[in-house]
């Protein structure tokens, strides 16, 4: 359970990002989070791994309290918690097993840490990362040699081979094309609904989070303004969260890969 409590963010400048944040999520949800551009969404999800701190209120995972966490107690929270980014964050210079291993380096020793020397055990938990993403035959290519896909996917094996409770994607698919965004987001689906893993996922295209999202959340300037199912969530319901009439730049609409409709 992620529970946030009057939660708030204030961004140096007095620039407010989250406003007073009720919100549970359950183990074991996939929940979307849309909205526009500096809704609060990437701040949201930095909050549950402490990467972005509160400056009011809490978040618990599992009722421990992420803000007043000690250093040693943040650190063993994050091994839980798998993070996926926009960019990748890849090593491109090493190949895509080592991209994976590092996913266990917080079960590591310092001296295997710094050397690199990871246990066969580590090395076959990788692996399976690998093949559940589908490019384990990419496991010995240099991660730089992959196209934009392949490495999101290995972003994806990689925060599954902490073996997490929490999956976080912050703006996933922003740099793919729109086949190979339902690509990532069925890995993203598929490993929730096997493992049961909760995901949470910012995503600016509507019509991908009414596919892919449990439940969405609408954000809108820094405040919880929708929490429904996708089927709830009409072309009325975001027009709502964004202020603003939909246009083209708000669905992926490609008809070739999954419906891309948005309506209810």
């Amino acid at each position: 359970m992620i529970r946030f409590e009057n939660a708030s963010v204030t961004y140096p400048g007095g620039v407010p990002a989250l406003k007073g944040l009720d919100l549970e999520i359950p183990d074991g949800q996939m929940m979307v989070i849309v909205g526009l551009s500096g809704a609060g969404k990437s701040t949201l999800i930095r909050a549950i791994n402490g990467l972005v701190p509160l400056t009011a209120g809490d978040v618990l995972i599992d009722g421990m309290s992420v803000r007043r966490a000690r250093p040693n107690e943040l650190r063993e929270l994050r091994s839980r918690i798998g993070m996926i980014f926009q960019t990748f964050n890849l090593v491109r210079r090493t190949s895509v097993l080592n991209n994976v291993l590092m996913g266990r380096l917080h079960g590591a020793g310092t001296l295997r840490s710094l050397v690199g020397a990871y246990r066969p055990e580590d090395v076959e938990i990788a692996m399976q990362a690998l093949e559940r993403v589908g490019i384990v035959e990419k496991a010995y290519v240099r991660a730089s040699n992959l196209s934009g896909g392949q490495q999101q996917r290995v972003g994806i094996a990689r925060a599954l081979a902490q073996q997490p409770k929490i999956i976080l994607a912050d703006e996933p698919v922003a740099s793919l094309d729109p086949p190979t965004s339902h690509v990532v987001m069925r890995d993203l689906q598929r490993i929730n609904r096997d493992l049961g893993i909760t995901t949470i996922v910012n995503l600016h295209f509507l019509d991908l989070a009414k596919v892919y999202g449990d439940r969405i959340i609408g954000m809108r300037a820094g405040e919880l303004v929708y929490d429904g199912t996708a089927a709830q969530a009409d072309e009325h319901v975001f027009r709502d969260i964004y202020g603003r009439s939909l246009t083209a730049d708000d669905v992926m609409g490609d008809p070739t890969a999954r419906p891309a409709t948005i309506a209810g």
